[in-house]
């Protein structure tokens, strides 16, 4: 690949712990692909979840920092994988272009600890980057493994595409399940795609994320689906670690193998389990993909 893909990579604190495994198929999918990922140095957390509603203020200027360190790599973007993350980010640069009295008692936040930021680093999914940018042809010279047979729904969550719909329809997105086309996989008709997996409601009502979980992964059971595909680890986690319970609540049975776009993508490349850590999945992901591709 003669073109550089060089971004500044934000994993986000949920990829440090409860999705390690996203970080660690991340790094090993972005080289094999030839995108080069520089994390940004003394990360923090972006601000997003409980803390953005309850002090807005404080969690963009937490996020203006991560983008203060990144600007100082000049004219080179930042990439994230978590959908929480990208939203906080982009919307932390959106506050700042349109609120001029905002952006400077940012800076001044910025400035008391030895920092500024302008606002001028933009800010990607990993996911864009790869179906956008690197696109199909550059992509498929990697594919070593045909995924043909495997029946995956494609779940974006419902922060890829909203508020922000720069890179993908915000009702019906469609790169993952381009995606998932190049490598011969079969996306299957899923649209709740940009529905809510219950965020944050399985930690404060269990019942509304009970339920807002089982649409989605009873929908693609019913959709003939062999797995879930996402792009964020807050979905992932809510939709693979309470399967049993949402079972319980809505007397459906809802197991089916729930798996990051980057572990389906470094499937088709030919890394190995151990490189896109199936190990650490809850759900049988490594023996589905092993029962179209051979051991991993």
């Amino acid at each position: 690949m003669s073109e550089k893909f060089r971004y500044s990579y934000f994993p986000g604190c949920s990829l440090m712990a409860t999705n390690r495994a996203y970080d660690i198929s991340t790094r090993n999918v972005a080289k094999t692909l030839g995108i080069e990922l520089e994390e940004v140095d003394d990360w923090n957390c972006c601000g997003a979840t409980a803390y953005m509603p309850i002090r807005e203020k404080r969690a963009f200027v937490l996020s203006a920092r991560n983008l203060a360190i990144a600007s100082k790599k000049k004219d080179q973007p930042l990439a994230t994988v978590c959908n929480a993350c990208y939203v906080v980010l982009k919307k932390t640069n959106k506050y700042m272009a349109e609120n001029s009295t905002l952006k400077q008692e940012i800076r001044t936040a910025l400035l008391a600890g030895g920092m500024d930021y302008d606002g001028t680093v933009g800010v990607r999914h990993l996911l864009d980057v790869i179906v956008n940018e690197i696109g199909e042809a550059k992509v498929l010279k990697h594919v070593v493994r045909n995924l043909s047979g495997l029946r995956v729904a494609c779940y974006s969550g419902c922060q890829l595409s909203r508020p922000f719909s720069d890179c993908d329809d915000p009702e019906y997105p469609k790169m993952m399940e381009r995606l998932a086309s190049w490598l011969g996989a079969e996306p299957v008709y899923f649209p709740l795609s940009a529905k809510c997996c219950g965020a944050m409601a399985m930690t404060t009502s269990r019942e509304t994320g009970y339920a807002l979980g089982g649409q989605i992964l009873h929908a693609a059971k019913q959709q003939g689906a062999h797995c879930i595909v996402t792009a964020c680890p807050l979905c992932q986690f809510n939709l693979e670690g309470y399967q049993d319970e949402i079972s319980r609540a809505t007397g459906k049975e809802s197991q089916i193998p729930v798996l990051y776009f980057t572990q389906l993508l470094g499937c088709a490349l030919g890394l190995s389990g151990q490189e896109l850590a199936l190990s650490e999945s809850l759900t049988p992901v490594k023996p589905l993909l092993e029962n179209r591709v051979g051991s991993l």
